[in-house]
């Protein structure tokens, strides 16, 4: 049996729906997904993949992968989109297939996760059952003697989409070996040459090479996969080290012995046709502490990163700013764009976004032990708030109060951190 069956079965859809649901998915994206499996929506998905992997033999070594079948069935192409990166001018490309597709391939992706997950080794923390950064950062603290360790931390350039697919195959087919109904399915999307772009409902077809897809759900198998050989190695020489997906750090006792790491994650990396990010190169010094995952550990604290900081920062000047625009052209009062920076923020900050299981606060709540940051991030929401609110830039806008702010439904991020430790008063670090 294939894992690909699966996928037409209701229990699954279940247990999927539980693990969900469990976790941050909340609102429209849990109701989207229950009104999915209670229409039975994947089934006609599943008929793609059968029809499409029907051809799949014995001998299936002498057809080309196709993802048209005889019978013309088609998995549907994903869709090329360039979109702006978090708090800059940076752009990246990212991939989704139609809604019932992605969601098909949303469940594949847990049941590979899940089945293969013994494949990976106790540094890679990304994507995987039970782990998150939060445990990373845990297993970083209990590093003997961290606070006189060395850092050196990287991220692997456009990490995703440059994954060479020749080189991927391989390993896909090694680890399927038991599945190659499994293999052939994924192969045939890995190696489809085209990929759909445009504003039209079709789409215009490109043709290019596109690694793994960034935003599709199958990436985040591939991005832990593809590197496993270098997370190994750290292992078995019992070297501190962690990866999250293209976020790699490994510690030293010296600046000298760190560099010998660094020299290695670049070779393996070379190795695998791909290259680190210069500007995301970083040697740190344990009086410096390190960052990793947005989290900045120092003398035994874990706290938001600054630059994590001044990203959420950005984003709410330039709200105020799309905001006062709004206001001007509307002749509003303060209180209405007041009121919209307000729900903005709390829905990216406190609670889950429809396409993102992990809000702001689920990501950093159960991991820092200071509230420095939070508090920095408060003052300046509540400066926004009461420029927005009296229209002042001076010291004239502290004639809104506190109270004014929280009549508006405004929430600190201090008094949800220590909320959140209330309801979860267990396994900190």
């Amino acid at each position: 049996m294939s894992l690909l069956d699966s996928l037409s079965q209701q229990e699954v859809w279940e247990k999927f729906y539980a693990y969900k649901t469990s976790l941050a998915c909340q609102g429209a994206a849990a109701r989207s997904l229950r009104e999915f499996i209670d229409v039975q929506g994947y089934l006609p998905v599943c008929e793609e993949i059968r029809q499409i992997t029907s051809r799949q033999t014995a001998s299936a070594e002498h057809f080309p992968v196709s993802r048209e079948t005889a019978s013309g069935v088609q998995f549907p192409l994903p869709r090329k989109s360039v979109i702006s990166k978090q708090s800059s001018q940076k752009k990246r490309v990212v991939y989704t297939y139609p809604e019932a597709e992605n969601l098909v391939l949303k469940l594949l992706t847990y049941l590979l996760l899940r089945k293969y997950d013994g494949l990976f080794c106790d540094n890679l923390f990304s994507f995987r059952p039970n782990r998150s950064a939060k445990d990373a950062i845990r297993r970083l603290h209990k590093i003997p003697d961290l606070r006189r360790k060395y850092t050196y931390k990287v991220d692997v350039s456009n990490y995703f989409n440059s994954i060479p697919i020749d080189r991927l195959l391989p390993e896909l087919e090694a680890v399927t070996k038991d599945d190659p109904t499994l293999f052939f399915f994924l192969k045939s999307l890995l190696t489809e040459p085209c990929v759909r772009g445009g504003q039209s409902p079709e789409g215009n077809l490109i043709r290019e090479q596109k690694g793994i897809m960034a935003g599709t759900p199958l990436a985040c198998f591939y991005a832990n996969l593809y590197l496993r050989d270098m997370d190994q190695f750290f292992y078995d020489q019992d070297i501190p080290y962690a990866r999250y997906s293209d976020d790699v750090i490994v510690f030293g006792d010296s600046m000298e012995e760190v560099q010998r790491h660094a020299d290695a994650i670049r070779s393996f990396l070379s190795e695998k046709g791909l290259a680190v990010n210069p500007a995301k190169e970083e040697f740190r010094t344990p009086e410096e502490g390190f960052l990793f995952l947005g989290f900045y550990v120092r003398d035994g604290q874990v706290d938001v990163s600054p630059v994590s900081v001044q990203k959420i920062k950005k984003k709410m000047r330039r709200k105020v700013r799309a905001l006062q625009r709004w206001q001007k052209r509307n002749d509003l009062l303060g209180e209405k764009p007041a009121k919209a920076f307000i729900r903005t923020f709390h829905r990216k900050l406190l609670e889950s976004p429809v396409e993102n299981d992990l809000s702001w606060s689920y990501w950093y709540f159960p991991t820092l032990t200071v509230t420095d940051s939070l508090h920095v991030i408060d003052l300046y929401a509540q400066e926004c708030i009461r420029t927005l609110l009296t229209g002042k830039h001076t010291k004239a806008k502290y004639n809104a109060r506190y109270e004014d702010l929280k009549a508006l439904g405004y929430q600190t991020l201090v008094n949800a951190y220590h909320q959140f430790l209330k309801e979860h008063s267990s396994g900190r670090p």
